[in-house]
């Protein structure tokens, strides 16, 4: 029998394991490793360390996602378009979905992703809840290109503030890796 336990930094896995002599069934392979006797229960922590190979930037707006796609796509000559909805179930309610658009570098693997902060129940990073928009960069460009982007950004009439945030810095960080 398995058990998931969530705490705030680590999951923690429980495994009861009874051995069933009656049926001559073997126990399960990974529990003798650590020394299971019959009936005992064997704790295992399971640490592990999220992937947050991307780079972020919160864009504050008042604009509909599609006329800032437009606009940005004028701006900084991207094509953004819109992608299936990014879909999170959370404890408390129902699923919420997020607005989604991508654009990818032609010849290349880096990956632009603008995804709305607020969704139909809640919000993406809620503890940026004064943020409109985030905008996901997979396989990370130069800090040259990095800063082209926020400017070109920052001077749309109607971006309040385009700004680089480290995700190693958010408590909702695992919400942005799909």
């Amino acid at each position: 029998m398995q058990r998931k336990i969530n705490s705030n930094k680590y999951q923690t896995f429980l495994f009861l394991h009874k051995n069933d002599l009656s049926h001559n069934r073997k126990p399960l392979s990974l529990l003798p490793l650590f020394g299971s006797k019959k009936g005992v229960l064997n704790r295992l922590i399971l640490k592990y360390e999220l992937d947050l190979d991307f780079v972020l930037i919160a864009v504050t707006s008042s604009l509909k996602d599609y006329t800032l796609c437009f606009k940005i796509n004028k701006q900084l000559n991207t094509n953004f378009h819109k992608i299936e909805e990014l879909s999170l179930s959370s404890r408390s309610s129902s699923s919420s979905f997020f607005s989604r658009y991508f654009y990818q570098i032609p010849n290349s693997d880096t990956e632009f992703y603008l995804l709305a902060n607020k969704g139909t129940e809640s919000y993406l990073i809620p503890e940026m809840k004064r943020v409109d928009y985030f905008i996901l960069i997979k396989n990370f460009i130069d800090q040259e290109d990095l800063n082209y982007i926020i400017d070109g950004l920052n001077k749309l009439q109607e971006v309040v503030v385009a700004a680089e945030v480290d995700p190693e810095k958010l408590k909702s960080k695992e919400n942005l890796i799909f």
